[in-house]
């Protein structure tokens, strides 16, 4: 299938993509499932409090288990007392489960989410980036003009390596390759927008 390629002018022309990725059955059951694992994935979670056996102290029963009136209690380092270890806190990041995504959900869900985008009008394919932009107040206009203010520029090294530092300044904007994007990157944007040569590395890496 062909899509609309514009250059900074506006001008219109067309590129040839694979309908595989880009006009795919939409599945929106799996796009909120990796979505999920995904996010569930990013969370720090690495809070930590030290059990029982992690107190520093000592070991020795703090009185006789019977005769004093008092409850049984072995050392200071128990749960009840100040200072003592905490019950079912949380354990720090490895203790947590990572949510595993297979090959086959990330490209499924990734031609899901850019099929359904480009029904949407929110896909833009550009011509590679030829000269470098060094202002952020030029790549700001240059994304105004294409009404894409919040948007994930996902691009070929050379593409990138011309625009990075503009774009680095301007919120709701993430400037990135196609080995560093992921499903929920895609979802959490308005517009995506490639450069040409960046769409045949996305089918090269997805097909």
């Amino acid at each position: 299938m062909k899509i609309e390629k514009l250059n900074l002018e506006g001008k219109k022309s067309s590129v040839e993509v694979k309908d595989s990725i880009f006009s795919s059955k939409i599945n929106e059951k799996l796009i909120s499932s990796v979505i999920y694992k995904t996010n569930a994935n990013y969370k720090g979670r690495s809070s930590k409090t030290k059990q029982k056996n992690e107190i520093i102290g000592s070991t020795s029963k703090i009185y006789a288990q019977k005769g004093t009136g008092n409850a049984r209690h072995a050392s200071r380092k128990a749960p009840i007392f100040v200072g003592g270890g905490i019950a079912h806190g949380p354990k720090g990041r490895n203790s947590y489960k990572t949510r595993k995504l297979n090959k086959n959900e990330k490209r499924q869900s990734i031609s899901s989410i850019l099929s359904k985008k480009l029904k949407l009008k929110e896909v833009i394919v550009f011509d590679d980036f030829s000269k470098e932009i060094k202002k952020t107040k030029e790549m700001d206009k240059i994304l105004k003009k294409f009404d894409a203010k919040n948007s994930i520029l996902i691009l070929d090294k050379n593409s990138k390596d011309k625009i990075f530092r503009a774009t680095k300044n301007i919120p709701n904007v993430k400037c990135t390759d196609i080995a560093h994007f992921s499903a929920y990157d895609i979802m959490k944007f308005k517009k995506i927008i490639f450069t040409e040569t960046s769409v045949k590395e996305l089918e090269k890496r997805y097909n």
